[in-house]
């Protein structure tokens, strides 16, 4: 079982940046596809990105492309979301996940606590 711990939340306001990380332990995420989700008050937890094993495939929402990045440090077991031109939408809690394909968002099922992100108008 994989542990997964986010951090790198916070108050931002529209157009600023953050950077979210999560860190795993137990096993090493080499083996794992990995992802980002988030779940907006009152909304259904939504896919936002994910990276392969190796880091070489990505994938991102229609709503996310082109501002957010997602990267991986298998060395130090750990994975990253570096957030840009943030919008008040993008407000929510964001959840690192373990999955096994980098194509499906569906294969996700072990998730961290979250981090809240809150994008101010």
């Amino acid at each position: 079982q994989v542990q997964l711990v986010e951090s790198g939340g916070g108050l931002v306001q529209a157009g600023g940046s953050l950077r979210l990380s999560c860190a795993a332990s137990g096993r090493t995420i080499r083996n794992y596809a990995m992802g980002w989700f988030r779940q907006a008050p009152e909304k259904e937890r939504e896919f936002v990105t994910s990276i392969s094993r190796s880091g070489t495939s990505t994938l991102y929402a229609d709503s996310v492309k082109g501002r957010f990045t997602i990267s991986r440090d298998n060395v130090k077991n750990s994975v990253y979301l570096q957030m840009n031109n943030l919008k008040p939408e993008d407000t929510a809690v964001y959840y690192c996940a373990v999955g096994s394909s980098v194509a499906d968002p569906s294969s996700f099922n072990s998730w961290g606590q979250g981090t809240q992100v809150t994008v101010s108008s």
